[in-house]
Formats: structure tokens, C-alpha cells, sequence
């Protein structure tokens, strides 16, 4: 039988051993804390945005393509109705899409889907939106029945073309400013990576 000083002793060998691998051992029990995710945390109103030149842009165009939504339907009969259903679909389309990136950016929204350009979705938006706006408005001036709905409906839509034309210059400029400033960021991390893994195969001796 095994006496009592031969047990602590294989205890003691034992635990020795315990904590030797253990130390040795590359995969270590991780100590960080464990967070629960919370998607709409960091969901807030951006008054910076708002009170910005594009936060102003998207409030003036989501309201001047409601009016001329408003405007558009009131009229009851018409005869063609061409330029009536083609500036109703173009104003309807321009305050919902607008309206939806107006919601994004105001509430952080973006920031949660990093890997979309929202700049240059942005900058089609309301490059398109201009075109169209302008297109409609000179068919509905074209084709109308000199209505005040018809009217109203054109001015307003002339003058939200004029706010989408300064808004899509804009939207260039950022453009072009985030695409030149992202090059050189993107370079040195490709370097600076590049030298880090050569660094790591000098510094790894050779198998036998």
C-alpha cells in the first residue's frame, strides 16, 4: 500500500506537470468578458447631419417632392395623362427613396452596413433623381391643361430639380474627396502589412 508521504508526492508531480502544459500550451482559457450585442444601441439623431448642407438638402427635397406629389394628385381628369402619371411617379419615387436615405444618415443607420458606398448611392440618388425631376417637369409643361394643380406641380418640380442639381454637386465633390483620401490609407496598410508578414518569416526558424 502506498503511505501517505508517496501520495502527496505524486499529487505534487501531478500538479507540477498540470501547470507546465498548461503554461506551455497555446490555447489558454480566454478572461474577456462576454457582452451581449445590441443592434439599435447606437442608433441616435444625428443633429450634426441635420443642421449640415446635406441634411438641409434632403429635408427641402423630401418636402418640395411631397408637395408635388400633393400637387400632382389633386388633379381629377386630364387628357393625355402622360406627363400627369410620369412626374406622379417620378415625385412619388424621389420622396420615398430620398426620404429613406434621409432616415439613414440622420439616425446612424449607415454605420451599421459599412460595407455599402453610401456616398456614391447617395450621389446616384440625387443624380437621378435631378435628371428625371427635370425630365418630368418639362413633359407636364409641355402637355398640361393650365390647370393651378398642373402649374403648382411644374414650379415645384423645376424648383426641386434646382435643389437635386446643388445637392448631386455636392455629392461629386465628397465623392471624388473620399475616394482620394481613401487611396492612401489603403496603400499603407497593404505595406505595412506586407512588411509585418516578411518580418515574421525571418523571425520564425528554420524546420530540421
Amino acid at each position: 500500500m502506498r503511505t501517505t508521504e508517496e501520495t502527496e508526492g505524486f499529487d505534487g508531480e501531478a500538479s507540477n506537470t498540470s501547470m507546465i502544459s498548461g503554461a506551455s500550451s497555446p490555447y489558454q482559457p480566454t478572461t474577456e468578458p462576454v457582452h451581449s450585442r445590441n443592434v439599435l444601441g447606437g442608433i441616435r439623431c444625428d443633429m450634426e447631419y441635420l443642421k449640415s448642407y446635406f441634411g438641409i438638402l434632403k429635408v427641402v427635397e423630401v418636402v418640395l417632392s411631397l408637395i408635388g406629389f400633393i400637387c400632382i394628385e389633386t388633379i381629377m381628369m386630364c387628357s393625355p395623362c402622360g406627363g400627369v402619371y410620369f412626374f406622379e411617379f417620378v415625385s412619388c419615387s424621389a420622396f420615398v427613396v430620398t426620404g429613406v436615405l434621409l432616415l439613414i444618415f440622420s439616425l446612424n443607420l449607415h454605420t451599421k452596413v459599412p460595407h455599402v458606398n453610401w456616398s456614391l448611392t447617395d450621389l446616384v440618388n440625387t443624380a437621378a433623381s435631378t435628371f428625371f425631376f427635370f425630365l418630368s417637369s418639362l413633359v407636364l409643361a409641355c402637355i398640361n391643361h393650365n390647370t393651378g394643380a398642373e402649374i403648382a406641380a411644374v414650379i415645384f418640380g423645376f424648383i426641386v430639380t434646382l435643389v437635386y442639381g446643388i445637392n448631386t454637386f455636392l455629392a461629386v465633390r465628397r465623392w471624388r474627396l473620399g475616394n482620394g483620401c481613401q487611396g492612401a490609407p489603403q496603400t499603407s496598410e497593404y505595406m505595412r502589412a506586407r512588411t509585418a508578414s516578411r518580418g515574421e518569416m525571418e523571425a520564425r526558424p528554420e524546420l530540421a
